[in-house]
């Protein structure tokens, strides 16, 4: 009995001994849990119960220069329907009306949708798709029927959010407007002016700190956020909606004509450098046209006899000839070591002048004139193309901006045939901007300027950056060649290649290009490039222009500048000055009376400091809208974008200050 007793005793003690062990080795743990991976453990937990989650940043808007907008971020909304949320007797009540309003709403079979929610709710469906890519306006519609407006909890509706980039306008000026988004890489691709100017439209996300709590869901912990966001800044173009709009439908106008492979025309301000218009079309497999490379920024090539504006320039300010140098055009042929340079009109010109070659694109006369004048000192020509800034891109803000090619006399390709192949266009390449910067200059009395797309960045009414002209070459060439050289410019539409465009009510100046492209090729993709570069009007020009115009289909007989590229800058021209709508300022407008003028308007801001009432701002920008206003010391409340299509204080009433007036925009 004694012996069990202690077997008895031996097994309590080892158990004890056990129990001992395990509360130490507990006691162990818990110390190292508290003390030694105590901060581990906290922030673990932390982590799964607590989580800063990211608060997007609105993107700011593009605008065009007249207040219109060209790119904005709109919300989209998926529903989707947990049909197990909803009890039985809101389901059951709720669903025919919910059934029937979605069929309205969707333009659907209300007995399918009815049918849909049904078999999602006998097979505990959590995750039914009802709509997608709704807007908001149908978001807060749908919101309202029956049963989803008891809430996600009692009526199961299920809200996906997502932003999207649109364009008002549509599909016109959309590769300038641009984009940016991520590849399949996750890498970043940045066009136009979205891309470039990203860094201001982007802004900076926020952050918000959540506590998770029951069925998965997040709460926020404090009422302020972690990060407030800070939405991205407004970017004000330099495109005019009313030019673009002339500008892409005559570019389309005639590719359709010709059938041609793709082309470009851009409208540039002649003082500023300001880019009005800018229309890259190519053609797609079904014969349509739409917006695909930017052309005009990054297709570089021979550009034709364009280029001959080079060789004006040279030659006469460089003092070398004048404009009444004759030249022999030989029946259209001349021969540089065994290669010919041919005249577009068989026989060629007879014995002609500079001018006269210029204005009738001869290509021998030009030839004959560069090679004659320069050939003992190629360099001294290649030079001042370079000091022309041809020879380097423009540094314009987008990816993608094509190189030019301008040979030198040092290279090893350089050959006897180099310079009076230049003469006429050929061996070098450059983009349709750039040609137009140089005609540009022209007609800004020798100032060349930089293209700018776009003029400030806004916060609202408030400039956060401003982008003024640049000025690439204050003076091409002396003011007597500038005389001369507008003079042949103008004649070429008078008289010359491009006397089909010649209107004796508008004047035009400028000139025709027809280049062979790939012509060294023998596969017979050879093909025609047709343009034609220019300002308008003649005299005091406002705007410069080029049109370029690839593949033209040749069945059609006619491949030329004049024929081909010349209608579009006619077009844009005559449209632009005569049916152009009043501008807010006028300058130098001695007959404009108010009373009799109706297009006459009174919003200028020196002229309503001179007054006491209201202005008519129907039609006026957003923008300058309350900037006008809060400088005639009123509070200005804006509804919506773009332009004024209300106001609450009618015009002509009195102008008192600090009241507030509120305008609505369209």
């Amino acid at each position: 009995m004694a012996i069990e007793n202690r077997n008895i005793l031996k097994r309590i003690y080892l158990v004890a001994l056990f129990i001992f062990i395990m509360v130490v080795a507990i006691g162990v743990k818990l110390t190292n849990i508290q003390w030694v991976e105590g901060n581990y453990y906290r922030k673990l937990a932390k982590e799964r119960s607590v989580k800063n989650f990211v608060i997007p940043a609105n993107r700011g808007n593009v605008y065009s220069s007249d207040g219109s907008l060209l790119a904005t971020s709109i919300p989209e909304y998926t529903i989707r329907f947990d049909a197990v949320a909803p009890n039985k007797e809101n389901f059951d009540e709720n669903i025919q009306g919910l059934s029937d309003s979605i069929a309205v709403l969707l333009n659907k079979s209300a007995f399918s949708v009815l049918n849909d929610f049904r078999k999602a709710r006998a097979n505990k469906n959590r995750y039914l798709l009802v709509a997608r890519d709704l807007s908001f306006t149908q978001y807060m519609t749908l919101k309202n029927f029956p049963l989803f407006n008891l809430g996600a909890n009692k009526g199961g509706m299920i809200t996906e959010q997502k932003t999207v980039r649109e364009h008002p306008i549509g599909k016109i000026a959309e590769r300038t407007i641009g984009y940016e988004r991520f590849d399949s890489g996750g890498n970043p691709v940045q066009v136009g002016i979205e891309g470039a100017y990203g860094d201001y439209l982007n802004g900076k996300d926020g952050k918000v700190l959540k506590q998770k709590i029951s069925k998965g869901q997040w709460k926020p912990i404090r009422d302020n956020n972690e990060v407030e966001p800070r939405d991205g800044y407004d970017v004000v173009s330099t495109i005019d909606v009313y030019v673009q709009d002339i500008a892409h439908h005559a570019l389309l106008k005639q590719l359709e004509l010709y059938e041609a492979d793709h082309g470009c025309v851009v409208v540039m301000e002649t003082k500023t450098g300001h880019v009005k218009a800018i229309s890259n079309l190519g053609r797609a497999q079904d014969g349509s046209y739409y917006e695909t490379i930017n052309y005009a920024v990054a297709e570089s090539h021979e550009p034709g006899s364009t280029f001959k504006l080079i060789d004006l320039i040279a030659l006469l300010d460089d003092k070398k000839i004048d404009t009444s140098k004759v030249y022999n055009t030989n029946g259209g042929v001349v021969i540089y070591r065994g290669r010919k340079v041919n005249d577009s009109h068989e026989g060629g010109y007879g014995k002609i002048s500079l001018a006269r070659g210029f204005e009738v694109s001869s290509n021998t006369v030009m030839a004959q004139a560069v090679s004659e004048n320069y050939r003992n000192n190629p360099k001294q020509f290649t030079d001042r193309i370079v000091n022309l800034g041809l020879n380097k891109p423009l540094g314009l803000p987008f990816k993608g901006e094509g190189r030019p090619f301008i040979p030198q006399p040092s290279d090893k390709s350089w050959s006897a045939i180099s310079l009076p192949w230049m003469a006429f266009g050929y061996g070098v390449s450059v983009t349709p901007l750039q040609t137009l910067t140089l005609y540009n200059a022209i007609a800004n009395n020798g100032e060349m300027v930089k293209p700018l797309f776009v003029q400030e960045v806004k916060e609202w009414n408030k400039t956060i950056k401003k982008f003024d002209k640049q000025v690439i070459n204050p003076k091409i060439c002396s003011d007597e060649t500038l005389k001369k050289v507008q003079a042949v410019l103008q004649n070429v539409v008078k008289k010359g290649t491009g006397s089909k465009l010649y209107s004796k009510d508008f004047s035009m100046a400028g000139k025709t290009g027809t280049a062979k492209v790939d012509y060294h090729k023998t596969d017979g993709s050879m093909y025609y490039a047709s343009s034609f570069a220019g300002y308008f009007p003649a005299e005091n020009p406002k705007y410069s222009c080029i049109v370029v115009v690839h593949k033209p289909n040749t069945s059609k007989n006619n491949y030329y500048g004049a024929d081909v590229a010349g209608p579009v800058f006619k077009r844009i021209a005559q449209k632009v000055f005569t049916d152009v709508p009043s501008t807010n300022q006028v300058k130098n407008l001695k007959k404009a009376n108010p009373k009799q003028d109706k297009n006459y308007i009174t919003y200028n801001d020196n002229v309503n400091k001179k007054h006491n009432s209201i202005p008519n701002l129907k039609g006026m920008s957003g923008m300058d809208a309350v900037a006008l206003l809060e400088n005639l010391g009123m509070k200005v409340k804006a509804i919506g974008i773009g332009k004024v299509k209300k106001q609450s204080i009618l015009p002509g009433q009195p102008l008192l200050k600090n009241n507030t007036i509120i305008l609505e925009l369209s």
